[in-house]
């Protein structure tokens, strides 16, 4: 059985998203996905530690790497917290954590951008990722697609995700197309869809997708987003609310060392990361194979920027597709109006709760 894909996680809590962010139906699936959580920090049964929540995007897999590798080397507890890891489920990350029903979250820039544009209470306190992790991506032998143009008039596999088209349109129209190109949703991987003749072109994660494919004998073509003109992007980061903040400021703090920690661990110690990783979720990734080669490919090309730095953000990354979003219309406020301005980003994710560097 294939190993479920965390860019089909992520592209689903796009679509849950902007239903969810009507409150009612948001605490009706937040009641059955966190029973018992708060949104506040507690203590528990485990004495002096204090309890954290962080709702799971996905199935485990190695974007999680730190946090696992953090839990079973029992640095939360060092640092005196009881980690409770909610599993992924029928309601969003975005909307558990706007919502005060999950302290942390694993989440997205796209996702946290809709969400606070919206008014919600979100906000991003940890890259995981400093390099896009999504490409658009052929087959490998499709020799008649050189470069993002010739997709015109092609067929897209996607998620339904309402920035999908934009972000396309942008990047083929920067290499000299029309923009143009036929749109069907996902039922399966996407490289099994541009294998099966299903579509042309889809968008998977290279750490994971990509990688999948070229160990099934089903090798892809890419073409990195920033090299056409789309701003750069934290594909996977870790989330908190503001109102968490302000009142757990330490345990915050405290949080982010021990999982600064794990993923500088992961990026130091790949192999030994995956093995953490693995044991700790063996009844889901079974393709260790596939996990090593993640792992490996995590480590020497996404969790560090330029300057080697782990978890931090940047102000002109996060303003860049804050721009890119209100130019294509997908912002809308919390009354469901589109943005007529767009938004000051510097509010959407904050570095002062990081270790010190």
């Amino acid at each position: 059985m294939p190993t479920p894909s965390p860019a089909a996680g992520r592209a689903g809590s796009v679509r849950r998203l902007a239903p969810a962010l009507a409150l009612t139906a948001a605490l009706i699936g937040v009641s059955a996905c966190s029973p018992g959580s708060s949104g506040a920090a507690s203590t528990g049964a485990a004495g002096k530690l204090t309890r954290v929540t962080l709702a799971l995007d996905w199935t485990p897999n190695t974007n999680h790497t730190g946090i696992y590798v953090a839990q079973r080397q029992g640095w939360f507890k060092e640092a005196g917290i009881d980690l409770e890891i909610v599993p992924y489920g029928s309601t969003a990350p975005e909307t558990l954590i706007a919502n005060h029903k999950a302290d942390f979250g694993v989440s997205y820039q796209e996702g946290v951008t809709t969400a606070r544009a919206a008014g919600q209470d979100i906000v991003s306190v940890y890259a995981v990722t400093q390099k896009t992790d999504v490409t658009i991506s052929v087959r490998a032998d499709r020799d008649d697609i050189t470069s993002p143009k010739d997709l015109d008039g092609k067929t897209y596999a996607g998620f339904g995700a309402p920035y999908e088209a934009a972000l396309l349109r942008s990047v083929i129209r920067e290499a000299g197309g029309k923009g143009e190109f036929e749109n069907v949703t996902l039922n399966t991987s996407a490289y099994a869809a541009l294998y099966a003749h299903q579509a042309d072109f889809a968008m998977p994660m290279p750490t994971w997708e990509g990688l999948e494919a070229k160990l099934d004998g089903k090798p892809l073509k890419d073409f990195q987003l920033s090299d056409h003109g789309f701003p750069a992007i934290y594909s996977t980061l870790i989330a908190s609310s503001d109102g968490y903040l302000k009142s757990h400021g330490d345990v915050a703090r405290a949080f982010l060392s021990a999982v600064q920690r794990g993923y500088t661990y992961a990026a130091d110690h790949p192999a030994e990361a995956a093995k953490e990783l693995v044991a700790a979720n063996k009844g889901v990734l079974t393709n260790t194979r596939l996990v090593d080669e993640s792992e490996k490919l995590l480590a020497a090309e996404y969790y560090r920027d330029a300057d080697g730095r782990i978890g931090v953000q940047s102000a002109e990354r996060w303003q860049a597709f804050a721009d890119f979003e209100f130019g294509a219309g997908l912002l809308s406020d919390a009354d469901g109006h589109r943005l007529t301005e767009a938004p000051d980003a510097s509010a959407y994710f904050t570095d002062d709760y990081l270790p010190e560097r």
